[in-house]
Parts: C-alpha cells; structure tokens; sequence
C-alpha cells in the first residue's frame, strides 16, 4: 500500500499535532506511518523540529507549496515508500484553499496511478467551528468555507475540550453544512478515535471531486491577500542558570498578541518552538489575537543555551508583522536578559504577486 493524504484546515486546528499522533498510532498499531511538515519558509520548520524531537518518522519540504513541486512531493514520497511505509500524510503551508486541484489532482495528471489517494482531509476544531456557527461574513469566514468544501473528510479535532452533547452539536452542525463529506471527531491529544481515522484514511480513498469554489472570487483573493507567513530562526544565550525558558516564550507569545491586537488584525496560529542541545524542548501556541496562549509543552529544566524557532501566518501586512516580531523578540528578551544572534528570517505576503 502507497496511501498519501494531505491534511488541510483552519491555522490551529492541530493538523501537526494529528498528524504527529496518527503517524506514531498507525506505526504501533497496523505499519509504518510517516509525516511531511511542508511551509513556504526554509528548512528548520518548528513543526519539523517538534516532529523529530519526539520521534516521530518525519521529513520536511520548504521553500514552496507541495501545490507547485510535484517533482519534489514524488520524490520524498518514493523514499518513504521504498523504506517500508504505507501511510503518508501532509500538511500544507498556511491555508490551503485550492490544495485538492493542486495537490491531488495535479500529482495525478502527473504521475497517474503512482500513489494511492486517501480521503482528501480538512481539520477544524471548535474555536473554528465557532466561526461557521456564528453566521460570521468577514476573510476567515470566507477561507474557512473554501477548505470545506474541499473536504471528502472532515475531521473535528480536540474533542476533548467538549462535552459529549457539545461534540455531537458540532458534528452534527458540519455534517448539515457540508453533506458531500463524512464527519467524525477525534483528540489528537489524548489519543481517541485514532484508529477510526487509521480506517477512515488506508481504507477510503479520494474522490476527486471538483467543488464548486470560484477561486477566483474576489472575496476569496482579498481574504488569502490579507496573509503574511513570517519565519524566525535564532540562538539565544542566557545569562543565568535558572533561566525558564517556556516563561520566555510565554511572555513572548504575549507581547506578539499585544501587538497584533493593538494594530487591529489578527493572528490565526502562531508557532514558538525551542530547545536546547540536550534535547529539552518548549512549545507554546497562540491561536487568535483574543485567544488564551497555550503551552504545549515545558522545558523539564533551566537551559543556558536555546534555539528559537518561530513560525506563523497572520492577516497583517508583511512590513508590520515583521516590525511587531522583532521588536517583540528584542524587547521580552533584553527583560530575560539574553544575548541573540538571528540565523534566519523570511516575511513573505502571500497577496503578492512573486
């Protein structure tokens, strides 16, 4: 079996998280699994990183949508495959509206009948679900129908923070919105319904549908328009030996929310990974301007030497968003005292035309 499934959604709806769980899950229970984080930055993804330091069988494709490198997207999927694997899947960088024409359909016209497709997945979680069930018109309205309906799969994720009425509410609420696709709910976190999407995704397989998307609809071009992808790469050093570094990134994540929300705008999912030679490692994410930040994951004990990875997508103009993180960065770290020296940093507005 080559089955290859690509994971779109909503920015913080947990497609690293789940595509984390299910390749460990699928790799204990049933065969080898395998991940691919793919962003439109360089190499050193935070969720490539994350992937690694938790053992997970993981590769990354940077530098440009698997959309548009279908040459690329072969190729590591032909590694994994001779390796024994059986399941692939795949992110793609941020959004993702139009991934199934570009992706499924494009690597079929390219390669016809060298892969098998799985249930083309979009994942969403009930902070997003939310944003459907509130009638909302704005551009994540507008983005988050898109992906819907490009969906043979639809995958509510983080269960776990609902209660059994609030679950059914909202698959029930997805199902009658979007009939074309099944609908089931799953906690990558905790680990329930696992092996359904296991099934769901080597058992079924892509329908190859076209959904009715004018894709070119101004609406939709002014929502994607309005993103930027910003990158960071650093090395801090630090002063003291009881430096608690999974503060600093939660102080951090709050200065970057303050400025985001003071402008205006928002900022869908943002990605703060680091770690030390070690190998001890903090994560914290932020999902909204108006969100609470969450900590994935704590630093187990003090660090004197770090590596900063920060990635996200907000709907902010490039030239602010890049001034609002560096200015976060210098200010929360002359507070925590540490010295810096930036490796790597990309800001890229997706509405532009390069």
């Amino acid at each position: 079996m080559k089955k290859f499934a690509v994971f779109s959604g909503f920015l913080g709806s947990g497609k690293t998280s789940t595509m984390m769980a299910l390749t460990k899950y699928y790799t204990a229970a049933h065969g080898k699994a395998a991940m691919i984080s793919n962003d439109l930055g360089g190499k050193g993804l935070a969720d490539h990183r994350l992937a690694k330091l938790q053992g997970c069988n993981a590769a990354e494709i940077t530098d440009e949508c698997i959309c548009f490198c279908h040459d690329v997207l072969r190729n590591q999927l032909e590694l994994f495959y001779a390796d024994g694997v059986e399941l692939v899947v795949s992110d793609i960088p941020g959004f993702g509206v139009g991934a199934l024409e570009h992706v499924y359909h494009g690597m079929e016209h390219d390669y016809p009948a060298a892969f098998e497709f799985a249930p083309f997945t979009v994942l969403t979680e009930p902070g997003t679900v939310q944003i459907l069930s509130s009638g909302r018109e704005d551009d994540m309205a507008s983005i988050l129908q898109a992906q819907l309906q490009e969906a043979d799969l639809i995958v509510l994720n983080k269960c776990d923070l609902l209660s059994k009425d609030e679950k059914n509410r909202e698959l029930r609420m997805l199902g009658d919105m979007f009939p074309h696709a099944e609908v089931i709910g799953i906690s990558a976190r905790t680990g329930d319904r696992l092996e359904e999407l296991s099934r769901k995704l080597t058992e079924g397989k892509a329908s190859m549908h076209h959904p009715d998307i004018d894709y070119e609809d101004k609406d939709l071009q002014h929502a994607m328009g309005m993103l930027s992808e910003y990158y960071i790469q650093y090395h801090a050093q630090v002063c003291c030996d009881d430096f608690d570094g999974t503060a600093y990134l939660e102080a951090l994540a709050a200065e970057i929310q303050q400025s985001i929300r003071a402008g205006g705008y928002e900022i869908p999912h943002l990605k703060l990974l680091a770690w030390s030679p070690e190998g001890n490692y903090g994560k914290v994410d932020l999902q909204g301007a108006d969100r609470a930040i969450e900590i994935s994951h704590r630093f187990s004990q003090p660090c004197v030497d770090l590596a900063v990875t920060l990635n996200t997508t907000a709907a902010c103009p490039p030239e602010e968003l890049d001034a609002m993180i560096l200015s976060a960065i210098e200010s929360v770290s002359t507070k925590y005292r540490l010295e810096l020296l930036i490796f790597k940093k990309e800001c890229i507005g997706l509405g532009e035309e390069e």
